[in-house]
């Protein structure tokens, strides 16, 4: 039988470790294997692979790569979030290298959609610099090798609490890659205000929707109902791929949105009614282990259902 939807992930994420009191532990991904079990019988479940670092320089520059593969091998941490331990350096070779599979899958007929349950996770990672627990940035590079593949016009739609400034700053100036955020603020890393727009070729293609804390589903859901569809109705992408953070679940402990489970699933639908592209979804924040593996669970229904109406 053929499955339009992947489920993507690897037992390699489980050895990226980051202390017993990291919030952005294995035990996340745990907790999304409990949840989407279930599920597994109508998906196809891929294996990532390790990407060259010639494709981690389509968006980190040289002396980032190598800064992260030090960090890894001295077992230092980047910064007092980003932790890095003796696999950590593979780990996040085969995160990236999730992405690049289900556009290869994508590209070849295989499947319509793609879900990739990596860690670490990617969305703050610049071109220069790790952090907010992300090495390299792993939906940045997936648009760059869309784009090889003959996607020309990327859009990136990114719900995570966190402002995804690694996506932004990368692709500022591109008019090629939209990106749009919706997230909390104020709330780290302190960027994401209505008026960072672009620059130069990228005007106009970055588009950010602050909310303050308490925000919820009623709130979160009209902008992905009336501002997201008149946005992706003009760029008219070729393909999205989405920054999937699920830390805006009220339930999370490091953010104060208060999004429910059925909100994420309204959102995940609303994102996917607005236009018949291939997607992609880059599992970034999510902290409240329970709260994740639901939303990951509702999110993987909402890609088999509308694979199934398509």
């Amino acid at each position: 039988m053929l499955r339009h939807v992947a489920y993507i992930t690897d037992p390699i994420y489980l050895l990226h470790d980051t202390g017993e009191w990291h919030p952005e532990s294995p035990e996340r991904l745990r907790a999304i294997e409990r949840a989407v079990t279930p599920l597994k019988e109508k998906v196809a479940e891929l294996s990532p692979i390790r990407v060259s670092e010639s494709l981690l320089e389509t968006v980190h520059t040289p002396e980032h790569i190598e800064s992260v593969k030090w960090h890894c091998g001295a077992l230092e941490p980047i910064d007092a979030d980003t932790i890095c331990s003796e696999h950590s350096y593979e780990a996040a070779l085969m995160a990236a290298g999730a992405g690049i599979v289900a556009l290869d899958a994508i590209r070849e007929g295989k499947i319509e959609r793609a879900f990739c349950a990596v860690r670490p996770p990617g969305h703050h990672a610049t071109l220069t610099q790790s952090m907010g627990f992300c090495l390299f940035n792993n939906i940045a590079i997936a648009a760059r090798y869309a784009q090889s593949l003959g996607y020309g016009k990327v859009a990136i739609v990114d719900f995570d609490v966190h402002h995804g400034n690694g996506t932004q700053d990368i692709f500022y100036s591109d008019g090629s890659v939209l990106y749009f955020s919706t997230h909390q603020s104020p709330a780290y890393p302190g960027t994401g205000s209505a008026s960072e727009r672009g620059t130069g070729d990228g005007k106009g293609t970055t588009f950010n929707f602050p909310f303050p804390p308490g925000s919820g589903d009623a709130d979160l859901l009209s902008v992905y109902r009336e501002e997201l569809p008149n946005i992706l109705t003009r760029f008219k992408p070729d393909i999205l791929l989405v920054s999937a953070g699920y830390d805006l679940h009220t339930a999370d402990p490091l953010a104060q949105l208060d999004v429910t489970t059925e909100g994420v699933r309204d959102i995940v639908r609303a994102i996917l009614e607005i236009c018949d592209v291939p997607a992609v979804f880059m599992l970034e924040g999510g902290y409240n282990v329970n709260a994740l593996g639901e939303c990951v669970a509702v999110t993987i229904e909402e890609l088999l259902s509308a694979s199934q109406t398509a």
